[in-house]
């Protein structure tokens, strides 16, 4: 037995759409439900009642009537998406949000309520239309063919862009890193921390932030939709469009060569693939061979037996840093050159699951050195273990603070259901401010700006009101708590 989890548009029932016809295309059920009972799962409410504060790092609560409205236009969002997709109209649109028992048009009736009917529609068009924009330049993805479609043809857009500079090849780093990510997950949306992505790229979390906001947001190859907070990481979206603007925030910093120079070529042609299984490698971090010799690795395993000035434009790196790198590798017995043309070893790529053909070409050089070899003349060996080791432990960290967190006491709200008193558990306070603490794990009255007798700050940042009458144990404490819970939820 089948179930359609589509409805004909063209012939609703009351129940369903209550006379609100959109053609003769078809809504998927989760559309539907969205329309008439909203987000009833809070797939939207995630990151709506906070924001990134302005160090970057840390999350703040936003006010509850801005969080109500960032969730209300999320939905709305969604089901102008829906309904574009469709293949509907903006009038269409218009009668499902405002229709008085659709639980889904409640921002834009609330809009009306309070601005009048005017600025509901003129809000409802600015939807309609980045709606019909995300939706005529966007792909569904139906299958899993499909899917390994669009991976594809963002591979090969990575493999043929520039990334001139230090700062565009560790862009490139990072962004193969996610390509990884977005293939494990199936697909463009993927979650990926900054901890996962650093180790992956084999670069600090602070270069990998400077990446983020400097070269790939910016040009829009990644979106960050919802920022990680707790057990969670970031949800990202791989762009494989090209970017239809370039952001004048950041511009190209000549130290780092990255203004376009005649002797770049416009496309470039390496193999990520190789890039990707190296990358990680010590020999490869910023103080040892560094990005640029994985450009030209790359580069050269794409296409034996180049010179130098095909090496500049396939691999975009600079002239005089090409010929840098290549003495470089040479010295490592990792490439060799015939007259003009310079090649890979016949071994330089062993231990990474690459094969080079060893082709009859007349080299005769000694094997390609041990990559661990390399990094230890370099100064670089055991970088990518201390990293991990670093994060593994900045990890065991936090996850010890949110435990503390989840055990802290909160204040509880005492309702009264069937002529009995419930406790109903409250969501915690926000970290206290900066100006509040004083010496000693006191706590500072912004009213008078005098330490508070009866408050203490806990280890965890978080408030404590010590009274004569709260004298209960911690057991006693967790007791009462999980008999509150599990009375509220026979209730609920």
């Amino acid at each position: 037995m089948t179930h359609n989890t589509h409805h004909d548009l063209s012939r609703p029932n009351a129940s369903q759409f209550n006379g609100v016809v959109l053609g003769y295309a078809q809504l998927p059920s989760a559309a539907t439900d969205l329309i008439l009972l909203g987000d009833l799962t809070g797939r939207y409410a995630t990151g709506s009642y906070s924001r990134l504060a302005s160090d970057g790092r840390s999350l703040v609560l936003r006010e509850n009537r801005a969080g109500a409205a960032e969730h209300g236009h999320r939905i709305t969002a969604a089901i102008a998406c829906h309904v574009a997709r469709a293949g509907g109209t903006v009038d269409q649109l218009t009668q499902l949000l405002l229709h008085p028992e659709h639980e889904g048009g409640r921002h834009a009736r609330s809009i009306a309520l309070r601005s009048g009917q005017s600025r509901a529609l003129g809000y409802i068009r600015r939807v309609w239309a980045s709606a019909s924009e995300a939706v005529s330049t966007t792909r569904l993805l139906r299958s899993r063919h499909e899917v390994y479609e669009v991976l594809a043809a963002l591979r090969d857009r990575i493999e043929t862009t520039p990334w001139r500079g230090e700062r565009g090849r560790t862009a490139l780093r990072v962004l193969r890193a996610h390509l990884n990510f977005a293939e494990i997950a199936g697909g463009p949306l993927h979650h990926a921390s900054e901890r996962q992505t650093a180790e992956e790229a084999g670069i600090s979390r602070t270069t990998l932030r400077a990446v983020y906001e400097k070269v790939l947001k910016p040009q829009g190859w990644l979106r960050r939709l919802r920022v990680g907070h707790g057990r969670e990481g970031s949800i990202w979206y791989l762009d494989a469009r090209p970017s239809r603007f370039r952001t004048t925030q950041y511009p190209p910093d000549p130290a780092l060569e990255e203004w376009t120079t005649p002797e770049t070529a416009t496309t470039a042609d390496i193999d990520s693939t190789v890039l990707d299984h190296l990358m990680g490698h010590d020999a490869f971090a910023h103080h040892a061979l560094g990005s640029a010799a994985l450009m030209i690795i790359s580069a050269l395993h794409q296409r034996l037996d180049q010179t130098v000035g095909e090496l500049v434009g396939t691999s975009s790196v600079s002239r005089a840093t090409t010929y840098r790198t290549l003495k470089r590798l040479a010295d490592h017995g990792l490439i060799q050159h015939t007259g003009e043309t310079w090649a890979l070893a016949p071994r330089a790529l062993e231990g990474f699951g690459i094969r080079l053909p060893d082709a009859d070409n007349g080299h005769t050089a000694a094997p390609a050195q041990g990559w661990d070899k390399v990094a230890e003349q370099h100064g670089s060996s055991g970088i990518a273990a201390q990293r991990k080791a670093l994060h593994a432990a900045e990890r065991a960290a936090y996850q010890k603070a949110l435990d503390r967190l989840a055990e802290h006491r909160s204040k509880a709200l005492v309702i009264v259901r069937d002529g009995r008193q419930v406790l109903v558990p409250m969501p915690r306070p926000d970290e206290i401010p900066p100006p509040w603490h004083a010496p000693g794990g006191r706590v500072l009255d912004p009213a008078t700006g005098r330490p508070a007798a009866d408050w203490r700050v806990a280890t965890d940042g978080r408030l404590i009101l010590i009274t004569p009458s709260d004298q209960r144990s911690y057991d006693e404490l967790a007791a009462a708590h999980a008999e509150a819970l599990s009375e509220w939820e026979s209730i609920a």
